[in-house]
């Protein structure tokens, strides 16, 4: 069982410095960086949190598939990787299709692009030579000069049934959004279908302290929006530091690997000190 922290979008870039440092030292297992179009990029995010940290893993969660040719991804996955042995996870996801519209990257099947897009991205991190003429992905003997002696783990950025069947095909792990609540974990790892050695990771709000529903308010409703749910049923590690930490342990307990908080409000480590001081 592992716990994260995200790296929240809205913070501003020059914070995250002093935030992985600050995780770095405070215990947790990992650090994850996001990108949503217009906020940041997660590879140089990435790239920034490992050089400025000793011990932490640091998550990329996630690279949409339709902004990157997966021979770019790889070279720089590789040379993370190669830089930071063990300390990185790599995920890709779908896109989000409005966005993908909108930088004109959408492709007719999405589903076909990820599965394509991991399989070639992880045989060209385990050193392989790949010829790949498929449908979205085309690849002529490409290799990597400098592949890495220790490949990242690639998890998919998924969340629907079909979507987390290919996760258990074709990635080493699977990252799902905030708000799932643990009833629904179960049923995740039965669609993903894989062996023991799948990760699971859980994002989820986290807010301590007696203003949570104010601070939560309408990110609450954005994300009930996303997943099709009520806004009461959104699932949050909220409330005292002791509740939070319960929320946090229902998701261990329901069988996910890895919970990644993501901390609101203007201190968010504030948020993350006062979880573990519980756990």
């Amino acid at each position: 069982m592992r716990l994260g922290v995200m790296f929240d979008r809205d913070l501003a870039p020059e914070l995250l410095v002093p935030f992985a440092r600050e995780l770095d030292g405070l215990g947790v297992a990992d650090l994850w960086v996001v990108e949503d179009l217009g906020w940041t990029g997660a590879v140089s995010s990435a790239a920034t949190a490992l050089a400025v940290t000793e011990r932490i893993r640091v998550g990329i969660g996630i690279t949409p598939a339709p902004l990157r040719n997966p021979a770019l991804l790889a070279m720089e996955l590789a040379n993370l990787a190669r830089l930071h042995p063990g300390r990185l996870a790599a995920g890709i996801g779908h896109g989000v299709q409005d966005w993908m519209r909108q930088v004109g990257a959408a492709v007719p099947s999405p589903m076909t692009l990820l599965e394509e897009t991991i399989t070639s991205v992880r045989a060209l991190l385990r050193g392989e030579t790949v010829t790949l003429r498929g449908r979205t992905v085309h690849l002529d003997g490409i290799s990597l000069v400098h592949p890495p002696a220790e490949p990242p783990p690639v998890l998919a950025g998924v969340v629907k049934p079909r979507s987390l069947a290919l996760s258990g095909r074709v990635a080493q792990g699977t990252i799902v959004p905030e708000g799932l609540a643990p009833d629904r974990i179960p049923g995740i790892l039965r669609q993903i279908g894989a062996s023991d050695g799948h990760e699971l990771v859980a994002f989820t709000f986290l807010c301590v302290g007696d203003d949570m529903p104010e601070v939560m308010r309408r990110t609450v409703e954005g994300q009930a929006g996303f997943l099709g749910v009520a806004p009461e049923d959104v699932f949050m590690a909220a409330g005292s530091p002791k509740e939070a930490a319960a929320r946090v342990r229902e998701l261990w307990e329901a069988g996910t690997t890895t919970v990644a908080v993501r901390p609101m409000g203007d201190d968010p480590l504030s948020h993350v000190r006062e979880l573990l001081s519980a756990l």
